[in-house]
């Protein structure tokens, strides 16, 4: 039970600070706006139809959804399941990343996307709080297991 708990609050956290900032972003950025921030990173409001970095946007806001909620499915049940704390934070990271971009898809059929980093010309694509929540809990969670791997030989 208190692992629920645990696994709900942090993607709830998640969650809600993704849904806060893109609701932010809307209200107050304009399409292809850009706010600079610091000599490397900017304020830009994209819209998303694909996947990461607008990957496979031919293949339709159904097809994300139905993948997202598949994937968010098993993620939730292997993080119930697991009794390292560690794999069950990271777990819950990505469950919240997963579920801010699926609210995105399933009521404006896109994903907002706001934070450039770049050096000079070279940007990396516009990401936002669900997408670094998800990257975040992917890297920890490999990181974890190795580690985890390395100790057991």
């Amino acid at each position: 039970m208190r692992k629920g708990i645990h696994i709900f609050l942090i993607a709830s956290l998640v969650i809600t600070l993704d849904f806060l900032t893109k609701k932010a972003i809307v209200a107050k950025v304009m399409p292809y706006d850009k706010i600079d921030i610091l000599p490397f990173l900017r304020i830009v409001y994209v819209e998303n139809k694909g996947a990461a970095f607008g990957l496979f946007s031919n293949l339709g806001n159904s097809f994300f959804i139905a993948v997202s909620i598949i994937a968010i499915s098993f993620i939730i049940i292997y993080a119930m399941k697991t009794s390292n704390k560690m794999e069950a934070s990271c777990l819950s990271l990505i469950i919240g990343g997963a579920i801010g971009n699926l609210i995105d898809r399933l009521t404006i059929g896109k994903v907002i996307d706001f934070i450039d980093v770049f050096i000079g010309n070279w940007h990396w694509p516009a990401f936002n709080v669900a997408d670094s929540a998800l990257t975040v809990g992917i890297t920890l969670f490999i990181i974890s297991n190795i580690r985890s791997e390395k100790f057991k030989k």
